[in-house]
């Protein structure tokens, strides 16, 4: 069942939002060269405590039997691997493609926020694309549209622009928890899926590869990475569907 928001649960989300964005934030300002991916996810668990919410990710249990709950705060995944990156001792490099996925858990619900960086580096075009299909799909994230004008908008622009979309993993509505209905692919048929309505919030995450679409999970049974070793990039946010334009409430 899709869970629509009151206005009183959406203050609520809003805030928690506010704190994954401010942890983004802080992450940003020390991603370079020789750093290390545990000392981004310390940095990520210390905002996020100290204004209140718990890591959303941290002892979230894995879709396998075997596979202990998630270590960390933070997901920091490097140049092929998709998403899901556990923190370690590894060192930054300069050209390293690093995405960081965070969550952040306050007053009963969920923000949800992902982004992209070169270390040292501008943007590349993998990255600007991840980031446009982004807004390329919310430009449908209106009542009256339906789920799959969203998925179909993303897929369309990353496969234009000649990059390939991942099909395995999707968005998907938050709130109370992580991860509720709908599904969001990034890839589809227009006019599918669930109807939008006002108080809906998504986490839209296009999970874009420079390469093939096909993703393997590696022996952590963790981190998500490309089949052929082909640099991925991740971009997500939390919005909210309004009567009008959708608002991203991962903002600060």
């Amino acid at each position: 069942m899709i869970e629509i928001k009151s206005n009183h649960e959406i203050e609520l989300m809003r805030e928690s939002c506010k704190i994954v964005a401010l942890a983004h934030k802080g992450i940003e300002k020390a991603i370079k060269e020789g750093v290390s991916t545990k000392a981004l996810d310390k940095i990520a668990e210390d905002i996020i405590v100290k204004n209140g919410a718990i890591p959303s990710f941290k002892g979230y249990p894995s879709g396998f039997n075997d596979v202990d709950n998630f270590p960390a705060t933070a997901c920091i995944s490097i140049n092929d691997e998709v998403i899901h990156g556990i923190p370690s001792d590894r060192k930054l490099k300069n050209e390293d493609i690093v995405s960081i996925d965070l969550g952040a858990y306050k007053n009963g619900f969920h923000g949800d926020m992902a982004r992209t960086y070169i270390v040292g580096n501008e943007e590349n075009k993998l990255l600007k694309v991840t980031k446009q299909s982004f807004f390329e799909g919310i430009k449908y994230a209106k009542p009256g549209f339906r789920v799959g004008d969203i998925s179909h908008a993303i897929g369309k622009f990353i496969e234009e622009n000649g990059f390939s979309v991942v099909k395995e993993f999707q968005g998907h509505g938050v709130g109370r928890n992580l991860h509720e209905e709908p599904g969001i692919p990034n890839y589809g048929k227009s006019g599918k899926g669930p109807r939008l309505e006002k108080g809906m919030c998504l986490a839209i995450e296009p999970m874009v590869n420079e390469g093939s679409w096909e993703v393997v999970v590696l022996e952590d049974g963790w981190t998500v990475a490309t089949e052929d070793g082909s640099n991925s990039a991740h971009y997500e946010n939390t919005i909210l569907i309004t009567e009008k334009e959708p608002e991203i409430l991962t903002t600060i």
